[in-house]
């Protein structure tokens, strides 16, 4: 009778054990759910800083974009509408500003500085392997609404191209790399604030 009362006690024993390590493993469960969704949400809200513009649309509805004129000492022509088309279309694809001819509560203008190009590598027979091809561009930002986000500095791009093709023959393609890389970094540090 004895040992009938020891197996009950150890199978009460064990079934309490069972509840508790139920109830501890509810209770992780809950935790981790919570740490996910939280963790879930803040990468949301990050992810969506990083793939676009931060701007309160109810104060900044407006956009000014000068053109921006060739002021290098090399010039080649088609480089302008080049920049200045792919300008006009980052801002019109990733925002929802209105794009204004005068008046704007942002206005973006500038002038295209530097278009250089430079021996890079030099091969085994002494003579350049590589050159190196650089714009820059001069940038004055002024936003009618926080003037403490105001700025004029320069941005630039580089790209090689292999020194035994002539420049005329790849400086579409380059120029347009260029433009791309420029006018990303120019609309990052108006709107996107990053």
């Amino acid at each position: 009778m004895d040992s009938k009362k020891f197996d009950c006690h150890a199978c009460l024993c064990s079934r309490g054990r069972a509840r508790s390590i139920h109830r501890l493993a509810g209770r992780f469960l809950s935790v981790m759910a919570s740490i996910i969704l939280i963790v879930g949400l803040a990468s949301c809200a990050i992810s969506y800083k990083f793939n676009g513009a931060s701007i309160d649309y109810t104060k900044t509805k407006t956009i000014q974009i000068d053109p921006f004129p060739i002021r290098s000492s090399y010039v080649w022509a088609p480089m302008q509408s080049i920049f200045n088309n792919r300008l006009t279309d980052i801002f019109s694809q990733q925002t929802k500003l209105q794009q204004v001819k005068r008046g704007g509560d942002l206005v973006l203008s500038g002038e295209i500085t530097g278009f250089d190009q430079f021996n890079k590598g030099v091969g085994s027979d002494g003579y350049s392997s590589q050159v190196q091809l650089k714009m820059t561009v001069n940038v004055r930002f002024t936003n009618n609404k926080n003037h403490k986000e105001d700025f004029e500095r320069q941005f630039s791009a580089t790209t090689e191209y292999d020194a035994t093709q002539q420049l005329v023959n790849v400086q579409e393609e380059l120029v347009t790399q260029m433009t791309k890389d420029i006018t990303d970094q120019i609309f990052n540090a108006a709107v996107a604030n990053w």
